[in-house]
């Protein structure tokens, strides 16, 4: 494979803290500059949590303004894509923030289990949220925990709830959900390829210790990347990240072994079929 390879960064997420990894970006301040390193490393995607002052998870429409208005100014190009996790609040809180109009938003399509809780997804929360992203121009990168849920994806395209090729991501190796199997991700692929067409854009996320595995996989037999300090604040047993852009690093090394480029903000855009941003040409490198 010689395409163009995405790097999505997930900065924060809602679980590690100061605690875990210094490095773990809390306030928007934080978030903003180290989206700026991880872009000048080779991501174009950000996916954004916000936090509390305290730490917590949280869906503060205000925070998540401020970080979208930081990110367009400092990381121009970069893709913005804001979480609708369940571990920031609850019910149609979740997807408040949507009506900023960012390029992209996770939706989870289905419930399953995490390590000592149930990740609820209802049917009547899933169906808002996929409004509210078409209201807004929102495009959804569907998280596949399990391979019902790219079943569900494609249930939902039928009926016109999302638009245009969903950008499909298998999360592999959170604790009671899907483990990191190889012949799971293949099949996984293929499920993808045969539901939505051999060209459909994929990415794959590997939880802690599994992150380069799944960084690996992907990058040289299918699709894109994500990495970042939310899925791990390592980079070995005894060694902490020093950042999110050290990760995404590891990431274009992976791509280089492989020949595929890094793609740069512009191809990335013109892959998932996002708009460009007013006043860049669409040939600049990130």
């Amino acid at each position: 494979m010689t395409a163009p390879c995405i790097i999505c960064v997930a900065i924060t997420g809602s679980l590690p803290t100061k605690a875990n990894n210094t490095a773990v970006p809390i306030t928007v301040a934080e978030q903003v500059d180290s989206t700026h390193e991880a872009i000048a490393a080779g991501a174009t995607i950000v996916h954004a949590h916000v936090r509390n002052d305290d730490q917590t998870p949280s869906s503060d429409h205000e925070k998540f303004a401020r970080m979208k208005e930081g990110i367009n100014k400092h990381c121009p190009g970069m893709i913005i894509q804001f979480s609708t996790g369940g571990r920031s609040g609850a019910g149609q809180s979740r997807g408040a923030m949507l009506s900023l109009r960012p390029d992209m938003a996770a939706l989870a399509v289905s419930s399953n289990n995490f390590p000592t809780r149930v990740y609820e997804n209802p049917p009547d929360l899933v169906d808002w949220l996929a409004r509210e992203m078409l209201a807004f121009g929102v495009k959804p990168e569907i998280g596949a925990l399990d391979l019902s849920h790219i079943l569900k994806a494609r249930e939902m395209a039928d009926k016109g709830q999302l638009a245009g090729t969903p950008y499909v991501q298998f999360v592999m190796g959170v604790k009671n959900a899907m483990p990191v199997d190889r012949d799971v991700f293949d099949y996984y692929i293929h499920t993808v390829h045969r539901l939505f067409g051999e060209s459909a854009p994929g990415c794959a996320a590997g939880i802690g210790q599994h992150q380069l595995t799944l960084n690996e996989w992907s990058i040289a037999a299918w699709g894109h990347a994500r990495t970042g300090l939310e899925d791990n604040v390592r980079l070995g047993r005894d060694r902490l990240a020093p950042s999110n852009a050290a990760l995404v690093r590891l990431a274009a090394d992976i791509c280089d072994k492989h020949h595929r480029p890094v793609a740069t903000w512009a191809e990335a855009r013109r892959i998932l079929g996002l708009s460009q941003p007013a006043g860049r040409a669409t040939g600049e490198a990130a």
